[in-house]
């Protein structure tokens, strides 16, 4: 089984894993929600960051250990452990932020202190409707930079340019920083399209279009990468050649990640 995408840890495993994997018990899952604008999912505790979370995003947790809790995330079942406190309730969310970013402001006035940077796809409970902002259980937030969660984007594309430029962050998933295959979550989840959380899981989205035009939507792959198609000879992907998010010719990209070692484009997906 995949680590990343299975619930159990040695210790504990979800009560759907009795009799399929060792484990010394089988626990029920508790419902909780991110707190945090910007939460690391690690690969065990104090370890490597492998995904992030955002705040009001849903997990399941299956134990709670010094400080730690193993969690499964809603969004892709991606597993792994988070810092205890930065989870609290469930709570239902009725809009998502749909700019780039936004900002938790104390007071019903985008001149009081501001409390939190949040970015792109953090969900929200609004509690009630300014003037000109929503209120939170956290703050208020300016009303345009939010949307209803049950209203998706149409066109993943256009939500991965809301990101263009944002700094390169390996296991990023966020405006603060976010990688090749967060890029491509971020915008299929915004277009309610399931997706994983990496890029050889995202391997198997949509069908094979190798041998056909590329068209905008595509998805070109690398050992270990993933990019978009803009249009029939662009690309927007969040790589460490430039550190950010950015256009580039797709086959000048293919031709130069070859040259420094990443090897040949390995698949072509079309959604």
């Amino acid at each position: 089984m995949d680590r990343r995408l299975t619930p159990a840890n040695g210790r504990v495993a979800a009560l759907e894993l009795a009799g399929k994997i060792d484990a010394e018990r089988y626990v029920p899952a508790e419902g909780a929600r991110v707190t945090r604008p910007v939460l690391d999912l690690l690969a065990a505790p104090g370890g490597a960051r492998e995904r992030q979370l955002l705040l009001g995003e849903g997990v399941e947790i299956f134990e709670r250990r010094d400080g730690w809790a193993f969690i499964r995330a809603r969004r892709d079942g991606y597993c792994g452990y988070v810092e205890e406190p930065g989870l609290g309730a469930p709570r239902a969310a009725t809009h998502i932020v749909a700019t780039p970013a936004t900002h938790l402001y104390a007071e019903e006035s985008i001149k009081s202190p501001d409390l939190a940077h949040l970015s792109f796809g953090s969900r929200i409970t609004v509690l009630h409707e300014r003037r000109e902002l929503f209120e939170t259980p956290e703050g208020f937030i300016p009303k345009k930079h939010l949307r209803e969660i049950d209203r998706p984007f149409s066109d993943p594309v256009t939500v991965a340019q809301m990101f263009f430029g944002t700094p390169y962050l390996w296991g990023g998933n966020s405006r603060l920083g976010i990688d090749c295959s967060g890029l491509v979550q971020a915008a299929l989840l915004a277009c309610g399209v399931a997706c994983p959380g990496d890029s050889d899981l995202q391997q198997a989205l949509g069908r094979d279009a190798e041998g056909e035009a590329p068209q905008r939507g595509d998805l070109w792959f690398w050992k270990g990468h993933v990019a978009l198609m803009v249009d029939a000879e662009t690309i927007i992907h969040a790589n460490g050649h430039a550190m950010a998010v950015t256009y580039e010719g797709a086959t000048k990209a293919a031709l130069r990640i070859e040259a420094q070692g990443g090897g040949p484009v390995t698949h072509r997906r079309r959604l």
